[in-house]
């Protein structure tokens, strides 16, 4: 189909709610399940599929507010549309709920456009890379030793990823322990660390050097909340040598990441499609980051991100969370698998490459 109008059509949105498969922690929560919200939209005899994780309630903004503001719009006009959902919110505010709603929708209207131009997102978007790197990603506060070493060192050796992940900070005075079992599972391989905001400054800085000098961790990320970029500059300036401190997951839009970026608050961004106004957002986030001269690592949700990532020029790599994972290749056919610690988009099909298996799903519907 060549760019012409081309108006949108229905507008849908569901809710699917998956236990995890074990308890799931960190250091500031917990939890035993995980919300997936599913957007359709379809112009041209074409269906745009996009998603984010988040409560069932976004779905009512999809369907409702959301939907009136993009209907009859040009299928092709992604930015347009963006504009227009970004106005139909504004008095009930942009970030939160409403952006998880709009990140849904942006990302299926872009997968509607590939699809509609009969090409991979990856090309449509155009890329800087062929493949994108991935860490591990999990190693619960709520697991014991042995599950952590099993979880990790799966990634290094079936995955092939060079750096894994883990969580820290519900017991900050066991992290250290916690933190070598989990560097002696991986070898070779990098870790780092995820404190979700669960320390102070003073003992965000007293751990990050026990944590390079012990286990060579050279990744801290959130050591104190997001929403305290002062304690996160902090961090940054005094880190030893070596650990890049990252943030940026909870940035619901371009604002929040420039404001992250000014204060000088991280070596690395964290960009979350999902959440920061969908492949329009994460566009707009690296530029930002590019801008400045600073890299961008991919938030969680691999399978949306995929495509995308081939397409910002300073990402450094994305993450591969256990949780997202799990959940993609149970209801998504076309989910990215990795080989040799990267996984690359299927250009051999069109849009994002993914298609919902929706008879799959039915036992979850919220």
């Amino acid at each position: 189909m060549t760019a012409s109008a081309c108006p949108i059509g229905t507008v849908s949105a569901r809710a699917y709610t998956v236990p995890t498969d074990a308890p799931e922690a960190d250091g500031t929560f917990a939890w035993s399940e995980t919300t997936l919200v599913v957007v359709t939209v379809a112009a041209g005899g074409r269906t745009g599929l996009g998603y984010t994780y988040g409560p069932a309630t976004a779905c009512a903004l999809v369907k409702g507010p959301l939907s009136a503001a993009v209907a009859g719009t040009d299928a092709f006009d992604v930015p347009l549309c963006q504009r227009r959902m970004l106005d139909a919110v504004r008095n009930m505010g942009r970030s939160g709920i409403a952006a998880l709603a709009i990140s849904a929708l942006d990302a299926a209207l872009w997968d509607l456009k590939a699809k509609l131009l009969d090409v991979p997102l990856a090309a449509l978007l155009g890329r800087v890379r062929t493949a994108v790197p991935i860490y591990g990603s999990g190693g619960f506060t709520s697991y014991d030793d042995d599950h952590l070493r099993a979880q990790l060192s799966e990634w290094v050796e079936r995955d092939g990823c060079r750096w894994v992940k883990m969580k820290v900070g519900t017991k900050p005075r066991d992290d250290s322990r916690r933190v070598r079992v989990g560097k002696d599972a991986i070898g070779a391989a990098t870790l780092f660390v995820d404190a979700n905001g669960a320390y102070s400054v003073q003992e965000a800085l007293r751990l990050a050097g026990v944590f390079q000098d012990e286990c060579g961790v050279a990744w801290f990320e959130e050591p104190v909340s997001s929403d305290d970029l002062d304690g996160l500059a902090q961090v940054r300036e005094r880190a030893p040598a070596g650990v890049d401190v990252a943030a940026g997951e909870y940035s619901f839009n371009t604002d929040d990441v420039h404001r992250m970026v000014a204060r000088r608050a991280v070596h690395v961004v964290q960009v979350d499609a999902s959440r920061c106004l969908g492949i329009t957002g994460f566009l707009a986030a690296g530029a930002v980051c590019d801008a400045h001269h600073l890299d961008l690592s991919g938030h969680c949700a691999p399978a949306l991100h995929l495509h995308v990532a081939c397409s910002v020029p300073r990402l450094r790599h994305l993450e591969w969370f256990h949780d997202h994972v799990r959940i993609e290749h149970m209801l998504f056919d076309g989910a990215p698998v990795p080989r040799d610690g990267v996984i690359m988009p299927d250009m051999s099909r069109p849009g994002a490459g993914l298609e919902f298996k929706q008879q799959d799903a039915e036992r979850y519907a919220a």
